[in-house]
């Protein structure tokens, strides 16, 4: 297995245990060093506002979730300290939304990732960029190709 297959099942297990992840049914799609590509459906009953659309907290939590993994991506264990999101259109209920994250500064103790969301048609959502606080590192034995 390679160094993307084996990070990728790595972070797709870790991803998949967490309960919020979890809850809003997110999925790892792809990820390569510095990037990572985030699906959630938008379930009426879990992901939409009273305008039954999209709620933004659920797109939030998609950009929030996707840049934390293209962190990961380079063997870092982060932490959102900042993050800001520019909505340009909502999202359906009923559809696939993606996050394409990528990290813009990699340092020793600080991160700067953006994503940006689109619908099934690949029409922009929303941007985000978030500033991480490196906590740690994960198991040199999955980075080791990094």
């Amino acid at each position: 297995m390679n160094y993307v297959e084996r990070l990728k099942q790595y972070l797709t297990g870790i991803y998949d245990r967490n309960s919020f992840v979890s809850m809003l049914d997110m999925a790892i799609e792809n990820i390569a060093h510095g990037r990572a590509e985030v699906t959630m459906p938008v379930n009426p009953a879990k992901h939409t506002n009273l305008y039954n659309v999209a709620h933004g907290g659920a797109i939030a939590s998609l950009a929030d979730t996707a840049m934390g993994i293209a962190c990961a991506t380079m063997g870092n264990r982060v932490v959102t300290i900042d993050m800001n999101i520019n909505f340009m259109r909502s999202a359906e209920k009923n559809s696939v939304v993606r996050a394409s994250a990528q990290v813009l500064h990699a340092g020793r103790q600080t991160m700067v990732a953006e994503a940006d969301i689109f619908d099934t048609h690949d029409g922009l959502l929303a941007k985000a960029r978030a500033t991480f606080m490196v906590i740690g590192k994960f198991d040199e034995v999955v980075v080791q190709d990094v």
